[in-house]
């Protein structure tokens, strides 16, 4: 993230923090918790989740999100909806009211409607700091030979501003929620990580609650979020489990991310092999934030 957008990404996350906990120390559900939490960060334009997101080729915004459940393992998600601004209460009400676990497009879009979701047309959901930064980046890769393979569009120093929430409730249950607007000048239609099972969400009882962020393909090939919970059923603590999820990312596809993991001990892992990414976590004995952590 730049220099200036340091501030407004840690006064995000601390604030989708303090929204989660509340649930929490009410009595909620973590399912509750992650989605409020993310439902905050959906809404700040810092992110590249709801209103504020990259815009695709095409100038539009097209979102995706998934929430799982670990104590059933229950899962909701959508994918290139553009009307929506907050995707992962669509996803939650996939989640708790369908049959089944993934809607896209207008069909994702129609099924939030009907279940009481207001839709809101695509030119809400776009500000002018995107359609600036997308101009600047279609210019340059118009002159820029180099540029024109596309693989500038996943460099480590352009931003993906994924959200997520991980969370562990009285009973309990854990649950994680990861919502996106996708990468920068993206192909319409095109999905990443983040709302698929496994990939960029994942949670389980049994093993972990995970939430990635970063480069979606790399992180999709390698499934990651259900490899770095199967290392925590395996014994691992979720610190070493996130770290060994970035080691594994870097070196198999040489990709770039971060991740978060919580298990239902409470134990928590934050990693990134990216240069920053903004993180907060509370438990009942401490609360912490930052931008780099070494775990």
């Amino acid at each position: 993230m730049p220099d200036d957008m340091v501030g407004p990404h840690l006064r995000g996350v601390r604030n989708a923090l303090a929204t989660g906990w509340r649930v929490l120390e009410r009595g909620g559900a973590a399912l509750d918790a992650v989605e409020e939490a993310v439902v905050v960060m959906e809404d700040d334009e810092t992110f590249d989740a709801g209103r504020g997101s990259f815009l695709n080729r095409d100038g539009k915004v097209q979102l995706d999100a998934l929430i799982m459940d670990g104590a059933t393992l229950r899962a909701g998600g959508v994918g290139c909806v553009e009307r929506v601004q907050n995707p992962v209460r669509a996803a939650r009400k996939i989640l708790s009211d369908s049959p089944h676990v993934y809607f896209v497009g207008e069909g994702a879009e129609r099924f939030a409607a009907e279940h009481g979701i207001e839709l809101c047309a695509n030119e809400e959901l776009v500000i002018a700091r995107e359609v600036e930064r997308l101009r600047e980046y279609q210019e340059k890769q118009s002159g820029d030979a180099s540029a024109k393979d596309g693989n500038d569009l996943f460099a480590p120093e352009i931003s993906h501003d994924t959200v997520g929430a991980v969370a562990l409730d009285r009973a309990g249950n854990i649950a994680a929620a990861t919502s996106t607007g996708g990468t920068l000048n993206k192909a319409p239609g095109r999905l990443g990580d983040s709302s698929l099972i496994g990939c960029g969400c994942y949670a389980d009882n049994l093993s972990a609650a995970v939430s990635t962020t970063g480069w979606g393909e790399p992180i999709m090939k390698l499934v990651l979020a259900k490899w770095t919970a199967d290392r925590v059923a395996a014994g691992n603590l979720p610190e070493w489990a996130a770290q060994e999820a970035m080691n594994y990312l870097k070196q198999r596809l040489n990709g770039h991310g971060g991740i978060i993991v919580l298990n239902a001990q409470g134990q928590v892992g934050i990693a990134h092999n990216t240069p920053r990414m903004a993180w907060a976590f509370k438990t009942v004995k401490k609360e912490e934030s930052g931008l780099e952590r070494v775990t």
